[in-house]
C-alpha cells in the first residue's frame, strides 16, 4: 500500500542515528507475520467458507476490501508507535480517562471469555486427530497450559520464529486445498467485481465479511510487536510498511483460499456446514470423503495451526498491552518503545499476571454453559472495540500528538473513516443481535473460533 500519510518530508522526529531510514528488506519482516497469524482464527476461516458456500465467488471482492481496511488500521498503529516513541495505550490515555476505563473493562472481560474460546478452538482438531486420548475440555486445558509456558519463558524473537513456522503450515494447507478443489478462475476473477448477492440482509452479510477479515484487538497489538522487534524510530517506517503489506497479503491468501474451498466444494454440491469451529470439523470429514484420509488429516493439522497461532498470539500481544496499561496507571513515563524493545515488559509481573488471567479462570467456562450476562457484555465490548480503534487512531494521527510529517494524509483519513463507519454499523448490528434485540444466544459450550 502507498504511503498513507500523504507526506514526503523528513524521516521523523526521533533523533540520533537510529532515525536514519532503514532499507526495506524481506529478511526484516516479522511482526506482520505475527499479526496475520493471530488475526486469522478458525472463526474467520469458517465465516469465509460459509460465504463461499452460500454465494460462490460473489463476495470475493469483499474479502479483498477487508484486507485493505485492516492494512490501513495496522499501518496507523505501527506509524503511531514509530513516529511518537509512545505506545498506543499511552496515546489513548492522552485523549481522556474514558479510554482507560474502556480498555480496562474490555481487557478483563474479553480476556476471560476469549481464553476459553481459544483453548476450545485449539482443542477441537486435536480431539479429531486423536479421539481416544482425552476429552475436548482436557485438550483445551493442555493447549492453554502449553501456550502459557511457551509465552512465559520465551521473548519476542523466539515467539516470532515459532509463529512463522505455524504460518508456513497454515499457508501450505490452505493453498493446497484451494488447488485441490480445482477453482474456476474465470468465476473467481468475476467475483472481484463489487456485486451484492440477491439475498435478504446481503448488505449486512457483506459488511460482516469485510469486517471479519484478520483480527480485532491484535491490530492494536501490532505496534507493540513492531517495538518488541526492535523497531523504535521513524527510520523503520518503510520496513514497517513492507511488513504490514506482507501481513495482509498473507491474510488475503488464507481467506481467498478458503473462499475457493467453500465455493467449489460446498456451494457446487449444495452442502451446508455449521457456523463456528464445528463447521471446520465437518469440513474435515467432507475433505476426507472427497479426497482421502491424508487430505482430511492435513486439513486438521492446518486447523490446529490456525487456532493455536491465535492463542499464543493473544497470550503474548494482549499481555504486552495490559502490561503497558498498568505501567501507565502507575505513572511511568520512560520511553515506551525502548522499554518494549528491551524485553523488560515481557518479564514484568503485569505481563505474566494477564497471561495467568487468560489461562486459568477461563478453564471454568470449558466445563459449563455460557454465563448469560457475561456473554452479553463480551459481545457488546467486542463489537465496540473496532470502531473505538479506528476513531481514536484518526484522533491521534490528526492532532499535535503526532509529528506533522507523520500525520494522516487524505488516503489514510479516508480509509480510517471507512473503517470507522463500517465497524460502527457492525457494532450496532451485533448489539441489536444480543438477546434484547430478539436474537437469543444458544446455550451450550463456549463459542469458539474467535480470532484475536
Amino acid at each position: 500500500m502507498a504511503d498513507t500519510t500523504g507526506n514526503t518530508s523528513g524521516t521523523g522526529v526521533t533523533g540520533g542515528a537510529d532515525a536514519a531510514p532503514r532499507k526495506s528488506s524481506w529478511r526484516s519482516i516479522g511482526p506482520g507475520i505475527v499479526v496475520a497469524a493471530t488475526g486469522v482464527g478458525a472463526g474467520d476461516l469458517v465465516a469465509t467458507l460459509i460465504a463461499g458456500s452460500n454465494f460462490g465467488y460473489t463476495l470475493l471482492w469483499a474479502a479483498v476490501i477487508g484486507c485493505l481496511v485492516k492494512i490501513s488500521l495496522a499501518e496507523a498503529c505501527g506509524r503511531w508507535h514509530l513516529a511518537t516513541g509512545r505506545t498506543l495505550f499511552d496515546g489513548w490515555a492522552s485523549i481522556g480517562p474514558w479510554t482507560t476505563w474502556f480498555f480496562a473493562v474490555y481487557a478483563v472481560i474479553w480476556g476471560f471469555v476469549y481464553g476459553a474460546a481459544a483453548m476450545s478452538s485449539s482443542a477441537l482438531p486435536l480431539q479429531a486427530l486423536f479421539p481416544d486420548v482425552m476429552g475436548l475440555e482436557w485438550w483445551g486445558i493442555a493447549c492453554g497450559l502449553v501456550g502459557l509456558v511457551f509465552v512465559w519463558f520465551n521473548k519476542y524473537d523466539v515467539f516470532e520464529k515459532v509463529m512463522t513456522v505455524l504460518v508456513g503450515v497454515m499457508f501450505v494447507v490452505t493453498v493446497y486445498l484451494a488447488i485441490r478443489v480445482t477453482p474456476h478462475l474465470g468465476d473467481a476473477f468475476a467475483g472481484l467485481l463489487p456485486v451484492l448477492p440477491d439475498e435478504k440482509d446481503s448488505v449486512l452479510n457483506t459488511l460482516g465479511l469485510i469486517g471479519g477479515v484478520g483480527g480485532t484487538i491484535t491490530l492494536a497489538a501490532y505496534g507493540y510487536w513492531v517495538n518488541a522487534k526492535g523497531w523504535t524510530s521513524t527510520g523503520w517506517m518503510k520496513v514497517m510498511r513492507l511488513d504490514n503489506r506482507v501481513a495482509y497479503a498473507t491474510t488475503g491468501i488464507f481467506v481467498i483460499a478458503m473462499l475457493f474451498v467453500g465455493a467449489e466444494l460446498l456451494h457446487s454440491a449444495n452442502i451446508a456446514i455449521a457456523s463456528g469451529d464445528k463447521g471446520l470439523i465437518q469440513l474435515g470429514g467432507i475433505l476426507e470423503q472427497e479426497y482421502g484420509t491424508a487430505t482430511g488429516k492435513l486439513f486438521l493439522i492446518g486447523f490446529f495451526a490456525t487456532s493455536f497461532t491465535s492463542l499464543i498470539g493473544v497470550w503474548h500481544g494482549v499481555s504486552l498491552m495490559f502490561a503497558d496499561f498498568l505501567a501507565r496507571r502507575r505513572g511511568e513515563r520512560e520511553a515506551r518503545a525502548d522499554e518494549l524493545a528491551s524485553g523488560r515488559r515481557e518479564r514484568s509481573w503485569a505481563f505474566r499476571a494477564y497471561l495467568l488471567w487468560l489461562t486459568f479462570p477461563p478453564i471454568i467456562l470449558l466445563f459449563q454453559d455460557e454465563p448469560f450476562r457475561l456473554i452479553i457484555i463480551y459481545g457488546v465490548l467486542g463489537a465496540a472495540f473496532m470502531p473505538f480503534l479506528a476513531l481514536t487512531l484518526m484522533w491521534l494521527l490528526n492532532s499535535s500528538r503526532t509529528p506533522r510529517e507523520w500525520r494522516n494524509g487524505g488516503v489514510s483519513n479516508g480509509m480510517l473513516t471507512v473503517a470507522g463507519l463500517l465497524f460502527l454499523v457492525l457494532c450496532v448490528k451485533q448489539i441489536w443481535d444480543q438477546p434484547w434485540g430478539g436474537v437469543l444466544l444458544t446455550s451450550g459450550q463456549v463459542r469458539t473460533g474467535t480470532a484475536g
